[in-house]
Parts: structure tokens; C-alpha cells; sequence
């Protein structure tokens, strides 16, 4: 049922890419623990806007992911969000496909691609399409939804990983690019940390102002726990600087 939803929501012409270049692994299951979940509390702070909270309960399987949210700015704009993920295996890598929707009227699905084969090289290739109905959606990855996505990567065993890739508009007019460096390794039998150097460039829409600005995201994980913090200038492509923390726990 749920690989035929997925497959439905790839064939829709709005598509959305939720998760990307597999920058957080999923979870492990085991016959005792057949669903893995994680909770997290997500406060923002903006320079030039109200601050806002976020609250996700994202659940995973071996081969796919569903997720519920509520994001809350104040009284200016409230949204309710669900998605779900399901990964396909093939001989030459991986297929990933996914489908949102959220209050507001929002529609939006994506489809990923990982080229490898681990058998014989720790590389990978990265090809990703998204789309959206282009209604108001608050996008918790703040890179560009109507886009593709083009990278490689690096992973030379289950802990460790690099990867480089873009995000770029390719639908609306914007010049929205967003390219990321993240590099993922374990400090200790039950804790990692992920970095994510990323530079932005484009408008809020075609006719705005151009932006240009380099952040960075740092996620500690120590099993169960974990925290994330983010220096965000220039969020969503606007005039304002964006500090995001959050504080989770998986379950």
C-alpha cells in the first residue's frame, strides 16, 4: 500500500525534495523495535523576523520514513505537515521517492537518485528532482523545493561519509542555488557528528534582491540524544539571519 502512495506521488507533476544526500542515516530497526522514532523540538531566531517553533515526530522502517509536523511563527503563519519515504533498491544504487503535504493547500513530492555500487567503490553519484504546487510550504531544509539536485559523495564504511552536492532552482525565475559540504563521522561507540557547510546564492522570487551567503549546520548525536545548531544569514533568501536549535530524542 504505502510503495504504491509513494509511487502515486512521484507520478503527480508537484514534486519536493524532503531528505537529501542521506545527510542523517535512518535509524536502525530490529524484530523488538520494528519502528524507529525521533522527536524534535526546533527553535528559530531571526534578525528580521519573529522567532518560531517547530515541533516533527519522524517515524522509519528499514526502507521508508513518515513524518508529522507543526510549524508556528507567532500568529503570522501556522502549518501542519506530513510526508512519507520509501527507498527501492537497484542493481546500480537506489531509488528514493517521497511525498508531502501540509495545510495551505500544499502538494509536493520528489525523486532521488543514488548511482553506487558498494561492492566495489565507497563513491556515489546524486541526481534528484523536485516540484511543488507552489503553495505556501515553510521548508524545514531551506533549499529551493521546485529544483534539481545534482552531487557525489564519499562513504567508505557505515559511519563515516562526505559528500558534495547543489540544489538549484530550475522553475521559478529565482537564480536559487544552494550548495552543500557535509561530512558525517562517529567520535565514540554511540555518538557521530555531522557537518554541513553550505553557500547560498539567489532571490526570494525573480524580480528580488540577490543574496549571497555561507552558513553551517552541526549535529552532536549521542545515543538516544541529540542537538543542532545552525547558522543560517540571508534565510530564504531575504534580508534576515536565521538561528535554528534543536534538541531531540530518538525512541
Amino acid at each position: 500500500m504505502w510503495a504504491a502512495v509513494a509511487l502515486l506521488l512521484v507520478m503527480l507533476p508537484a514534486f519536493a525534495i524532503e531528505d537529501r544526500a542521506d545527510i542523517e542515516p535512518n535509524a536502525p530497526v530490529s524484530a523488538e523495535r520494528g519502528i524507529a522514532w525521533k522527536l524534535t523540538p526546533s527553535a528559530y531566531r531571526e534578525t528580521a523576523g519573529r522567532s518560531a517553533l517547530d515541533l516533527n515526530l519522524r517515524g522509519n522502517r528499514e526502507n521508508e520514513v513518515f513524518w508529522i509536523g507543526q510549524y508556528r511563527r507567532g500568529t503570522e503563519f501556522q502549518q501542519l505537515r506530513a510526508g512519507y519515504e520509501q527507498q527501492f533498491p537497484m542493481p546500480f544504487g537506489r531509488l528514493i521517492a517521497s511525498g508531502q503535504l501540509a495545510s495551505r493547500g500544499f502538494q509536493g513530492a520528489s525523486v532521488t537518485v543514488e548511482l553506487s555500487d558498494e561492492k566495489k567503490t565507497p563513491f556515489f553519484a546524486l541526481l534528484g528532482l523536485g516540484r511543488t504546487n507552489v503553495k505556501p510550504y515553510y521548508n524545514l531544509n531551506f533549499d529551493p523545493n521546485d529544483s534539481t539536485l545534482i552531487g557525489a559523495g564519499w562513504r567508505p564504511d557505515e559511519a563515516s561519509m562526505a559528500s558534495l552536492y547543489q540544489v538549484r532552482d530550475d522553475r521559478l525565475g529565482t537564480g536559487q542555488r544552494v550548495t552543500h559540504l557535509v561530512w558525517r563521522t562517529k567520535t565514540g561507540e554511540r555518538s557521530r557528528l555531522t557537518l554541513d557547510l553550505f553557500r547560498r546564492v539567489g532571490r526570494a522570487d525573480a524580480d528580488a534582491e540577490l543574496f549571497r551567503a555561507t552558513g553551517i549546520t552541526m549535529t552532536y548525536d549521542r545515543d538516544p540524544w541529540f542537538v543542532r545548531l545552525a547558522w543560517d544569514p540571508k534565510a530564504n533568501f531575504t534580508a534576515s539571519d536565521m538561528t535554528r536549535l534543536a534538541i531531540g530524542i530518538r525512541f
